[in-house]
């Protein structure tokens, strides 16, 4: 009798073991997330690969690059706009090779541009990251930049980065992502399609997305069909408008001309509305 008691005993310890081990839970691996400067997508899927030197992903502190090697600059700039990002730090001027691409690459510098009729144009604005010297400092570097037309850099881009951070001001935060694209512009010497000697590619159009919300959390999560999506394409050409407005068009149209998937972090059916409207907002 003993042993029929402790067979049964045991035999019930078992069962209630497999049930347990049976109904417990496999857990579910979180979703990483995404880096700052990439909160709403990564454009062209870009990667820190150097077998892919056409879409190498550059991750900094203060922005996100994917860069064009054979171009000698990027395909695209992304970053975060919020009141954290400027501060009092005084504009560092000191343009410089990126250390931070594949040694065996050649590094436009700081005099890669001199003598072309194109500035040294800034993806991510120097006035967008006053915070500390060492966020001024790191948008001098040449993987930030694009040959681009002076009129162009100096006062229609100008004027909308201004326009940009008027928006922080007023209580917004910001999701920027520009780029250029096409080959061939227009400066202050005439057109040209390359500079220093070939190993920095000219664009014919420089494009830019800004998504604007009001300053909050979870920020993907937060944009809807009615949140306001400023994108603009230009000619790299010195006799462009200075009036950024006119060169309003969709995220869609810039998509087409660059291959590019934009907010690929936005929900699809909410891409679809805010993608395909031009924005009418105001300018200033």
């Amino acid at each position: 009798m003993y042993h029929l008691r402790f067979c049964t005993l045991v035999l019930a310890l078992l069962s209630t073991a497999c049930q347990k081990e049976a109904v417990a839970p496999t857990p579910v691996p979180a979703t990483p997330a995404l880096p700052e400067h990439l909160t709403l997508g990564n454009p062209s899927g870009a990667t820190a690969n150097e077998a892919q030197p056409t879409n190498y992903l550059l991750l900094k502190p203060q922005y996100a690059v994917s860069y064009h090697r054979d171009q000698g600059k990027p395909n695209w700039v992304s970053w975060h706009l919020s009141t954290t990002w400027l501060g009092a730090a005084a504009r560092q001027d000191d343009f410089r090779a990126d250390t931070d691409l594949p040694s065996t690459w050649y590094k436009p510098s700081a005099t890669s541009y001199t003598g072309s009729g194109f500035d040294r144009g800034h993806n991510c604005p120097s006035a967008d990251r006053t915070s500390t010297v060492a966020d001024n400092s790191a948008t001098f570097l040449m993987t930030n930049m694009m040959p681009q037309a002076p009129r162009n850099n100096q006062q229609t881009w100008a004027n909308l980065e201004d326009y940009c951070r008027t928006l922080v001001g007023k209580g917004n935060e910001l999701y920027i992502i520009c780029g250029s694209y096409g080959r061939g512009g227009t400066g202050s010497n005439g057109y040209a399609t390359t500079l220093d000697q070939g190993r920095v590619t000219v664009p014919a159009r420089c494009w830019k997305v800004v998504v604007v919300m009001p300053a909050g959390n979870d920020d993907a999560s937060r944009i809807s069909g009615t949140t306001r999506v400023i994108a603009i394409d230009t000619p790299n050409d010195n006799s462009l408008n200075t009036a950024w407005g006119t060169y309003r068009t969709t995220v869609d149209a810039i998509e087409t001309a660059t291959g590019y998937d934009i907010l690929s972090a936005v929900p699809v059916g909410i891409q679809q509305v805010i993608e395909s409207s031009i924005d009418n907002g105001p300018t200033s």
